[in-house]
């Protein structure tokens, strides 16, 4: 456990928080953290079910003089996204997560600090294990496999649930109601290529960007960082125009929600031009950094000079495949017409793999209008023949459509105005919620969205303001406080 951290105000929700991620929960690996918080409910005496899928469910009895409120359910997810900066030595599968605390923020030493949605599920265990809060009867839903397939929610059975409303705590600015959000799809392009041997003296060169911002593919979308894969794929493209180059291996990006930010890519040159690619390469990178210099202020070219490579694909394959990423779309398609400020359609290029005869690219598509979420993906299947790869999408999701005479909306606004003496800002997400996905299972729920500041998410730089969790933690209390009779 962080010790500094734990001491923050709230400290029952801190406490947990630190508890929490000394626990590795990677997506798709989380039988650790189920465990855990299995646990958690049982030594509290509280009903609590895990379910075929591993989502966790703790039930509270009502406080008294409550006990004829509407049921509450508080939801988050149990798993978070492991990224790290490359010169960062840490194992996610053993270790937990180093905090600090760094002014008005709490942050992590090069890695994601699981704020996301660790911030929630240490919310409702604070809740839970609290003697002393009026509430209606809760249920607290902890699922499992958010960032990667929402698999918990897809799980997720009629029945499991009997609450009246439910309270997502999953959002990143504690200004924000959230009614709604984008669905998503995943996008998978992979392939082979033919290896040969150049019959002219050859060197090789590594190019490696990194230092880029990165970030929530949906949540940041808009916020004009660059993409790694795609802007390393512009410097190759520059190293083609001056000479013919031979790509040997290209390994950029990670999971689909995070925006990359390292590429690394290896090619042959003809030995007499490596001068001259070098040199026109770094006056793009230039460019790059120019372009780039509000955003991603940290952005590095590397280069290197690699004896042996292994082998390379062809020259026409390499450029074909330069140009297939050339074209591909990659941030926003189309801002929201109804909505102000919201993006409507978005794709981010994940992650981008050549190496030994094999390729693979993983896009994630988003949007909350379903026609224009098959047209973005036409749109990718259209750059991807150039390659004639293979390309399979999986993961569908649905968005989650506003309600705007919610009653719990209308309530949650009433609160906010009275306690912060301003307008919330009412909104539906880019980013993918489970919302969409639990409602498709109970119609009936009232659902609403919010949660405290959290910047960065999905990326080493990611941190959570401590002031705006107290004042997210009040909000929720007083919430509780108000629910309406059944």
């Amino acid at each position: 456990m962080s010790q500094e951290v734990s001491q923050l105000e709230p400290q029952s929700l801190w406490k947990n928080f630190s508890n929490l991620n000394a626990v590795p929960r990677p997506s798709k690996k989380e039988e650790r953290v189920i465990a855990f918080m299995k646990k958690f409910g049982e030594d509290l005496g509280l009903e609590t079910k895990v379910d075929e899928v591993g989502n966790v469910l703790i039930c509270k009895p009502a406080s008294e003089g409550m006990e004829d409120r509407q049921k509450v359910a508080l939801q988050s997810h149990l798993d978070m996204v492991h990224q790290k900066n490359s010169d960062t030595d840490f194992d996610f599968e053993a270790e937990g997560i180093k905090m600090i605390v760094d002014g008005d923020w709490v942050r992590a030493e090069g890695t994601t600090l699981g704020s996301d949605n660790g911030i929630g599920v240490a919310t409702m265990m604070a809740i839970l294990e609290a003697k002393n809060l009026d509430h209606p009867a809760l249920e607290c839903l902890f699922t499992i496999d958010e960032e990667t397939g929402m698999t918990g929610a897809f799980g997720l059975k009629p029945g499991f649930l009997s609450a009246d409303i439910l309270l997502n705590l999953d959002t990143e600015d504690d200004d924000e109601l959230t009614i709604g959000c984008a669905g998503g799809v995943n996008v998978n392009a992979a392939g082979k290529y033919e290896l040969e041997e150049s019959s002219i003296p050859e060197v090789s060169l590594q190019l490696e960007l990194s230092g880029l911002h990165g970030g929530h593919s949906g949540m940041d979308i808009h916020k004009g960082y660059g993409n790694a894969n795609k802007l390393n794929n512009r410097l190759l493209s520059v190293a083609m125009e001056v000479s013919d180059i031979r790509i040997v291996e290209i390994d950029g990006g990670g999971l689909r929600n995070a925006i990359p930010r390292e590429s690394k890519a290896i090619f042959y040159c003809a030995a007499t031009d490596k001068d001259q690619i070098i040199k026109k390469v770094e006056e793009e990178f230039d460019q790059i950094k120019a372009e780039y210099e509000l955003t991603d202020p940290k952005i590095k070219l590397n280069w290197n000079l690699i004896e042996r490579a292994g082998p390379a694909a062809t020259v026409d394959f390499s450029r074909r495949f330069i140009t297939s990423i050339y074209g591909l779309l990659n941030g926003i398609y189309r801002m929201s017409p109804s909505l102000k400020n919201t993006v409507q359609s978005s794709n981010n290029l994940a992650q981008v793999k050549l190496k030994d005869g094999q390729y693979s690219c993983l896009c994630l598509t988003r949007s909350s209008v379903e026609s224009e979420k098959a047209e973005v993906v036409k749109s990718l299947e259209a750059s991807f023949s150039v390659l004639n790869a293979k390309v399979t999408t999986d993961g569908d999701y649905p968005g989650w459509t506003p309600a705007t005479d919610s009653a719990i909306l209308k309530l949650m606004e009433s609160l906010y105005r009275e306690k912060f003496n301003a307008e919330p800002r009412v909104m539906a997400g880019h980013g993918g919620l489970e919302c969409g996905i639990i409602g498709a299972n109970y119609p009936d729920l009232d659902m609403v969205s919010f949660g405290p500041n959290i910047r960065g998410a999905h990326s080493p730089d990611e941190c959570c303001q401590i002031s705006s969790v107290q004042k997210y933690w009040e909000y929720l209390l007083e919430a509780l406080k108000r629910i309406p009779k059944k």
